[in-house]
């Protein structure tokens, strides 16, 4: 319970924890863009991470997709129930 109240604290609404991690995977897809960028002008020979970063972003992508999905299922599914 306390925990709850601890976390509460943090993080004020559903919507602000929301858009905190929506901007985290749009940070994640600057950074391989801009990692894919620099490896393109020669700037960078690591092609591991220009991959590995490409790819994380990848994932969180597809992530928040599935959360998305997920969120509006259950939206669809409370507007569909009988009170």
């Amino acid at each position: 319970m306390q925990n709850d109240m601890e976390q509460e604290g943090n993080i004020s609404s559903f919507g602000e924890a929301l858009k905190s991690e929506l901007n985290k995977v749009n940070d994640k897809q600057l950074e391989a863009e801009d990692l894919t960028d620099k490896f393109i002008k020669g700037e960078d020979d690591n092609i591991h991470e220009v991959m590995l970063k490409t790819e994380e972003a990848k994932l969180s992508l597809q992530l928040a997709v599935q959360v998305r999905n997920k969120v509006l299922e259950a939206y669809q599914e409370i507007n569909r129930m009988q009170v």
